[in-house]
């Protein structure tokens, strides 16, 4: 925290704190939201300008059971920073939408500085760790993103049970879709009714998919035991 705040970096999550789906990994509370909160865009946008923030990360619960999935909200939230805050730079980690590709667009259309939308794992455990994901439609969702021309990023878990070979095979996925931006980190279990850690990576294993990535051609690679999908965000947009 020390690190991203000093460097003018915060996140902020919106949409509430319960969130539609069960992934095994994440400690925010599961179930049937029942806030939605219009006036929530002005509220962030307002946080952002008191409290100075150079680089403001948003992300949000998915939130399935609403008819847009919360798209206007998001389009409402990055269009108020903006205007509150022109010299602030906006990174959007952003659900997949079902694969509601016009509510996607309706994110794109207020032209975040970055779009990141994580893969979490390697595509064999995605029914352990994103039951209610599609590896496929993660990927699909990053390639229209950098289709329509802005910066895309990823970030995935290690200590979940892969391999590294899967790990190779994700950074490719990920490289074939016009991913930008890679982040990797060490998955640790919020508590005892999440998923195990199937290990801990040794930082060379992070240091050799580093160096795997950027002889790929990703723009930026985070990759190490305490990175997470935020970690250095404004470096990102270099």
């Amino acid at each position: 925290m020390g690190e991203c705040w000093g460097a003018g970096t915060a996140t902020f999550m919106i949409l509430g704190n319960i969130c539609t789906r069960s992934c095994s990994f994440c400690a925010v509370a599961t179930g049937r939201p029942t806030e939605y909160d219009i006036d929530e865009p002005y509220r962030v946008a307002e946080a952002v300008r008191l409290m100075g923030v150079k680089h403001c990360v948003i992300t949000s619960v998915n939130r399935d059971e609403l008819k847009d999935k919360g798209a206007r909200v998001w389009a409402a939230t990055i269009r108020e920073v903006k205007r509150q805050n022109p010299q602030t730079t906006i990174e959007t980690l952003i659900p997949d939408f079902k694969a509601h590709w016009d509510l996607l667009y309706m994110v794109l259309d207020e032209r975040p500085d970055v779009v990141s939308h994580n893969m979490e794992t390697v595509e064999r455990l995605y029914r352990i760790v994103r039951p209610q994901a599609k590896y496929s439609r993660s990927l699909e969702q990053i390639k229209r993103t950098a289709e329509y021309g802005l910066r895309t990023k990823s970030g995935a878990m290690m200590g979940c049970g892969e391999t590294p070979e899967e790990v190779l095979k994700l950074i490719d996925d990920l490289h074939e879709n016009q991913c930008h931006v890679l982040t990797l980190g060490q998955y640790l279990q919020p508590t005892k009714m999440h998923l195990p850690v199937a290990e801990f990576v040794h930082p060379d294993q992070f240091k050799a998919w580093e160096t795997a990535g950027l002889a790929k051609g990703f723009l930026h690679v985070e990759s190490g035991p305490m990175v997470r999908s935020s970690y250095h965000a404004e470096k990102h947009l270099l």
